[in-house]
């Protein structure tokens, strides 16, 4: 297995350039910010963007809690991947990261400056510390299991010719602060969906639940006269599903719809 690093300060476009350098070096497998992710998925960890401070966010970037450890080191050995970028703010980190999850020592470390101009450099400086923008090298599918309701941007760029997704978030400890998405707007958006599609009469309560893994929602409605239950049920869900998700980014695990009558 070939180990590589790619070694920078924060905020320089490391996890932007991370997927563009594998394609150059022929490899599929990336370790950065706490996650193991091969061939544009996420494959095991927990990212270090979710923690609640920067220093909750350094240690989950260099595996020390042992049972996050365990699951990427056993990851890696199961895919068994040709090659690993493992992206670290330094040298000593790479190192760190390797010796934790028990890969060989770099066969090279690659240097941010090597790979970026310094006009790339200053625009990603400017994402991160003056808006609170954070790259994952993963697409926004991939993204959303871990960071449901937080704000998600995908981004495309390409690469021998094809086209490498990444996707934008913002962690809690960024200086803009956390944000919440109450219940009342999920309710008001269900609401919205019953009173415009034309089988269904009116919506009589929606509950909404969430957490780390994603929310599910449950709505009990009425439908106008002579409306079929499985056809108008299943628009409905599919309509749910697709504004929810656009609206809120949250990763939507289940809708239920229950028909409680006709009017």
């Amino acid at each position: 297995m070939k180990i590589y690093g790619l070694s920078g300060k924060s905020g320089t476009g490391k996890s932007y350039h991370a997927s563009e350098l594998c394609a150059r070096l022929g490899i599929n497998g990336i370790i950065d910010d706490g996650l193991f992710m091969y061939a544009g998925n996420i494959i095991a960890g927990i990212s270090a963007k979710k923690q609640a401070t920067m220093m909750g966010a350094i240690k989950t970037a260099i595996f020390t809690d042992e049972n996050h450890r365990l699951e990427v080191a056993r990851a890696i050995k199961e895919v068994s991947p040709d090659g690993i970028l493992v992206v670290g703010t330094s040298d000593k980190m790479i190192l760190t990261i390797c010796e934790k999850l028990e890969l060989p020592k770099p066969e090279e470390i690659i240097y941010i400056e090597d790979v970026t101009t310094e006009e790339q450099r200053q625009k990603a400086a400017h994402f991160r510390n003056d808006a609170g923008m954070h790259i994952i090298p993963a697409p926004t599918l991939q993204v959303k299991k871990q960071f449901s309701g937080y704000f998600l941007d995908p981004r495309k760029s390409f690469a021998e010719n094809s086209a490498i997704e990444k996707t934008i978030v913002r962690p809690t400890y960024s200086y803009l602060g956390n944000y919440n998405i109450s219940e009342q707007v999920i309710n008001d958006l269900v609401r919205y969906l019953v009173k415009i599609t034309p089988c269904f009469d009116s919506e009589l309560w929606t509950v909404f639940s969430n957490d780390e893994r994603g929310c599910v929602i449950r709505t009990i409605v009425l439908m106008k006269k002579g409306a079929s239950f499985r056809t108008s049920a299943e628009m409905l869900q599919k309509n749910i599903f697709e504004l929810v998700s656009h609206m809120t980014a949250f990763n939507i695990r289940g809708i239920e719809v229950e028909i409680r009558g006709y009017r």
